[in-house]
């Protein structure tokens, strides 16, 4: 059979961009990381010894990495002056002043997951999974990249979400994030709702000191270590949240099962989670698709794997989730989304 000659001629091409991109998103995660988005943004046209100067970086270095960003028509360059600038609307996307909007943060991911890769390719011959503790950077990176979120839409978005519940939380209630993580999420909460008594559990030792170093001085914020597969609390709570940690889970329907069970009658489940479908042929057109089941696939997936897991994965999608939250024995799921977080959905889940 003869091969399709101008076919191949076009996957070569888009071979060659998966090439260009993969050591761009390198480029951009160093970037964010020594500041040089958020230095270019504040400054107009300037060469690489300018900018250099105002980064407090080495000039050649700046200059080899503003030569990868101007072919990839990540930043603009004068030949004749040799500047280079930032356009406001692509630093609209790549610097800290975008918030949750900043994806420059997110190329730092994909360092990460390679550094795990010899592992993976075990996983794959042998099976099992790569244990969190294989993740040195994960929490950092977790907390930096949700944070951004929280500062910029937990207290005045995503938490009305909840019919009445700021007016709820002004007037007291028990409250509780589970996979807290760093624990900002709950410590944003304490701070803005001080009558309401917040706790947030996680089996990261690391994560949970976060959370109690930031809470210091609010006497309404605490941290537990422990797994949440066996939470172990009956009817304490009348808010639970889960930020994109479900899916995360060794045993998701034991920890939805404990949730489910921690919440007193009337009380709601906030959890975030990826917004996919199950479907694998429903999420051809979804912009992060690759992404997304690549960070499942190194991270996600085999985390839960490694600790004799389900290994559900970050693209378990709604209709999974709206399954699995009603066989935990929640009633009225509806689903939300968030204007400022394009990532994902945002359900709600109440006890009967």
């Amino acid at each position: 059979m003869l091969l399709d000659t101008p076919r191949v001629e076009a996957f070569g091409a888009q071979m060659g961009e998966v090439l260009n991109h993969g050591v761009l998103t390198l480029l951009m995660s160093i970037g964010h990381q020594v500041g040089l988005f958020d230095t270019m943004a504040e400054l107009p046209p300037v060469t690489s010894h300018e900018l250099a100067g105002a980064a407090g970086l080495q000039e050649r270095y700046v200059r080899e990495w503003l030569g990868g960003m101007t072919v990839a028509r990540m930043v603009e360059y004068d030949a004749e002056r040799r500047t280079y600038w930032l356009p406001r609307e692509h630093a609209a996307l790549l610097t800290r002043a975008a918030g949750p909007d900043n994806l420059a943060g997110a190329t730092q991911f994909i360092a990460l997951l390679a550094g795990v890769e010899s592992r993976l390719i075990e996983c794959f011959r042998h099976g099992g999974g790569v244990p969190y503790a294989e993740y040195t950077e994960f929490h950092r990176l977790m907390a930096e990249d949700s944070g951004a979120l929280f500062d910029a839409a937990l207290l005045d978005s995503i938490l009305p979400l909840v019919p009445g519940l700021p007016e709820r939380l002004v007037d007291g209630i028990d409250v509780a994030d589970i996979g807290c993580g760093s624990g900002h999420a709950i410590n944003l909460i304490a701070a803005a709702y001080p009558r309401s008594r917040c706790v947030g559990y996680d089996i990261s030792t690391e994560g949970i000191a976060a959370g109690r170093a930031e809470a210091d001085g609010l006497g309404n914020a605490e941290f537990v270590v422990r797994d949440v597969a066996d939470l172990g609390e009956y009817e304490r709570f009348d808010l639970v949240t889960a930020f994109d940690a479900i899916h995360d889970q060794a045993q998701p329907a034991a920890v939805l099962a404990g949730i489910a069970a921690s919440l007193r009658p009337g009380g709601v489940f906030l959890m975030v989670d990826i917004q996919a479908s199950s479907n694998l042929e429903d999420n051809l057109d979804n912009p992060f698709a690759t992404f997304l089941y690549g960070v499942s696939t190194m991270h996600c997936m085999t985390v839960s794997l490694s600790a004799g897991g389900t290994g559900l994965g970050t693209v378990w999608g709604h209709q999974k989730a709206h399954e699995m939250l009603t066989n935990a024995g929640f009633a009225s799921i509806d689903i939300a989304q968030v204007e400022a977080d394009a990532f994902n959905a945002y359900y709600l889940a109440h006890k009967p």
